[in-house]
């Protein structure tokens, strides 16, 4: 079976948090890149409210087989009580980027198969 890959994103309300959780999904081999987009301007309900807030938004490029340990560190690693994490399926892309995503994830496990 052909590889899957995925764009999952978060938002942070800083810039720190947002860099932190780029680093460590990578650093981690979770993500092959993560960017950070900010600050953008967001507005939605919380506990029966409206709210609006500057955040931070992180793309992380992997591939759907790490997309579990990827929210788990987001989650993990957010202050938030419930962050977001959207993975959007990648459904074309250039073959030498997509191969250098699933190569840059690939862990010890993946190498013995």
């Amino acid at each position: 079976m052909a590889q899957a890959y995925v764009q999952v994103t978060t938002t942070t309300d800083s810039r720190p948090e947002a860099a932190e959780l780029a680093r460590s999904a990578v650093a981690e081999r979770l993500a092959a890149c993560a960017q950070l987009v900010g600050p953008i301007a967001s507005t939605y309900w919380w506990e029966g409210e409206i709210e609006s807030a500057e955040e931070w938004m992180v793309v992380f490029k992997t591939t759907s087989t790490r997309f579990d340990e990827l929210a788990s560190l987001i989650t993990e690693g957010h202050s938030y009580d419930s962050p977001e994490i959207i993975a959007t399926p990648v459904v074309a892309g250039s073959m030498d980027y997509l191969a250098w995503v699933a190569e840059q994830t690939e862990t010890d496990e993946d190498e013995d198969d």
